[in-house]
């Protein structure tokens, strides 16, 4: 049995094989821990399915006192495709462990997302209450989990006025001094009260992990949250059918001051699906505050608003123009905000944002411009040339992209194209070899064949490849370049 418990340890399924293979029993404890426990906690999937064909029962107990399952063990160390196997072999999504907690109870609590998903799907009961008295959208609220609230909520989960209470009540708190007052007060008077502070960007936000240390420095107790709560509350506040002010979205978009993070993208996106006069009012005065973030922000929701393009783009192109200078917002939102717009009289103003010293602004010029460039503009052919040879690589497939979708047809075109087939992006590379396909240019078939022989199977240049095949008129050659494999890797 020890080699079996050896072999999870060094996460060896060759091993787990042979030790099954000779008589090791797939039920087998160490210390009341059973193997199959062992290896869900550890993540350890193929491990897992191998012990579960060999016979180990999904739903059995484990620890020294048999309260523990091997679905919670794996729900809490957030191991989604463990807890997809344990739930293919028959383990129970609301089977309860020691203390009436479920797997899905201790994924929400903990914050992983894709396991809540995978339980729901599986048939976890979306409103079955915790140990502590919590639904699960509550504590998903409390957690500051965005994506396990819009998890919950695509699956029915009711009771969203106590997580709306729950959630406000989390909007603004420092959460670093929470916890570590959380901490201290239940130290049972331990000697030190040092605490350090880490701040993890993940799952759509911030996550904040404070640990009390030793006296040598080494972390003791230790707890965490996610900051989502802003953008929970706009979860709910729909769900519940309120129309929150415009202006306490933008408050709380702009509280972190990052277009990347839930509480900013789930307020954009509030706003942006009323599509009515009163949200584009708002936004396009926010265009003009003297706050750059309350401008990038104003950008982001006129360039998400449906039918108002028309509209939109005049205060965008302002918006674009008086935001010279190293700053990178506002002018990527408008940038990006042109581009979704997609209308040609924008073109001036993404060819000046194309020449910024920041990468992610040449790349949002770079794809707006994509499509929108009259034929036999030199200006912005210059420009795309200049950003197909970026030192950036997402710049550069965006601009070869650009090149791609270009109704011109000329030498100097197909050239630029042709010099690309060389990067060492592989998706600039491929949509290179997409734009020459375009064009009818032979030395598309062979550029074709390289990227569906070397591109991984489910690779975006691969893809990209697979959609020029449209292009290739010959139908012999196109059937030929339909049926290279991916290499294996």
């Amino acid at each position: 049995m020890s080699t079996l418990f050896d072999a999870i340890a060094d996460g060896d399924e060759d091993a787990v094989v042979r030790a099954l293979r000779a008589g090791a029993d797939p039920e087998a404890a160490e210390d009341g821990e059973t193997v199959l426990y062992r290896a869900a906690v550890a993540d350890e999937p193929g491990i897992v399915r191998l012990l579960l064909a060999a016979g180990a029962d999904p739903g059995r107990p484990s620890g020294p006192d048999g309260g523990d399952l091997p679905l919670c063990g794996a729900a809490c160390g957030g191991h989604a495709e463990t807890v997809r196997a344990l739930l293919a072999a028959g383990a129970g999504p609301d089977q309860e462990e020691e203390f009436g907690f479920t797997a899905l109870a201790w994924a929400v609590r903990l914050g992983h997302a894709e396991v809540v998903r995978v339980l729901l799907a599986a048939g976890a009961d979306a409103d079955r209450v915790g140990p502590d008295g919590l639904a699960p959208l509550t504590a998903a609220a409390r957690r500051g989990s965005t994506a396990c609230v819009r998890a919950l909520l695509d699956h029915g989960a009711r009771d969203a006025e106590a997580a709306l209470r729950e959630a406000r009540r989390w909007i603004g708190v420092d959460m670093a001094a929470e916890l570590r007052r959380g901490l201290v007060a239940g130290n049972g008077g331990g000697e030190t009260y040092e605490a350090a502070v880490r701040r993890v960007r993940e799952d759509g936000g911030i996550t904040v992990v404070v640990e009390l240390l030793r006296e040598d420095g080494r972390p003791g107790r230790g707890d965490e949250r996610q900051t989502g709560h802003a953008a929970v509350a706009t979860l709910l506040e729909a769900a519940l059918g309120r129309r929150t002010p415009a202006e306490e979205l933008a408050t709380r978009a702009l509280r972190r001051g990052d277009p990347e993070l839930d509480d900013w993208t789930t307020a954009v996106d509030e706003l942006a699906g009323r599509a009515d006069e009163e949200t584009f009012v708002a936004a396009a005065g926010w265009c003009a505050d003297r706050d750059p973030l309350r401008r990038a922000l104003g950008a982001r929701v006129l360039g998400a608003l449906p039918g108002f393009a028309a509209s939109a783009v005049p205060v965008l192109r302002r918006l674009a123009a008086g935001a010279a200078g190293p700053a990178r917002e506002p002018l990527l939102s408008a940038v990006t905000a042109l581009g979704t717009c997609a209308r040609p009289d924008a073109v001036p103003e993404l060819l000046a944002a194309a020449a910024h010293p920041d990468p992610e602004v040449r790349r949002a010029a770079a794809g707006a411009l994509a499509g929108l460039v009259p034929a036999g503009d030199m200006d912005a052919l210059g420009v795309l040339l200049a950003l197909s040879r970026d030192g950036d690589a997402r710049v550069r497939d965006w601009a070869v992209l650009a090149l791609a979708e270009l109704p011109d047809d000329t030498p100097l075109v197909r050239e630029a194209l042709a010099e690309r087939l060389a990067d060492p992006d592989p998706e600039t590379a491929a949509e290179a070899a997409r734009g020459l396909a375009i064009r009818q240019d032979p030395r598309a078939v062979d550029a074709l064949a390289a990227v569906l022989a070397d591109g991984a199977p489910d690779g975006a240049p691969r893809e990209t490849a697979l959609a020029a095949l449209e292009f290739v008129r010959d139908a012999r050659v196109r059937t030929r370049l339909e049926w290279i494999p991916p290499r294996r890797r």
